[in-house]
């Protein structure tokens, strides 16, 4: 999850702001998120730990795991990679047919 919602939200904000076009550099952007998202959790963890000392095993959950962040940050991208490929036309589609926007009358 820490990869799929994300992933749907930042294709939400890139596809209705229209701040790209092309199915490709969505993707890519999308996924520069989800992974940007990913690491600056990773580095909150490691803040955690940096000032937790030797609490940092029991508050972060690692259960010993030397590999926990990069398995956390592949998930990340797996689980963004997932949505892309299950959610991004129905999504696309979903955008394209929304109502258009009340314009608001300044007179």
């Amino acid at each position: 999850m820490q990869g799929f919602v994300p992933m749907l939200a930042a294709c939400e904000i890139l596809l209705r702001g229209a701040y790209v076009r092309g199915a490709k550099m969505l993707a890519f952007l999308a996924l520069c998120v989800v992974m940007a998202i990913s690491a600056t959790y990773e580095l909150i963890e490691w803040a955690a730990a940096v000032l937790l000392g030797q609490g940092a095993d029991d508050f972060l959950g690692t259960q010993g795991d030397p590999w926990d962040t990069q398995s956390d940050m592949a998930f990340a991208g797996l689980g963004g990679g997932v949505a892309l490929l299950l959610c991004s036309r129905l999504q696309e589609w979903q955008i394209a047919h929304l109502p258009a926007p009340n314009t608001v009358n300044t007179r």
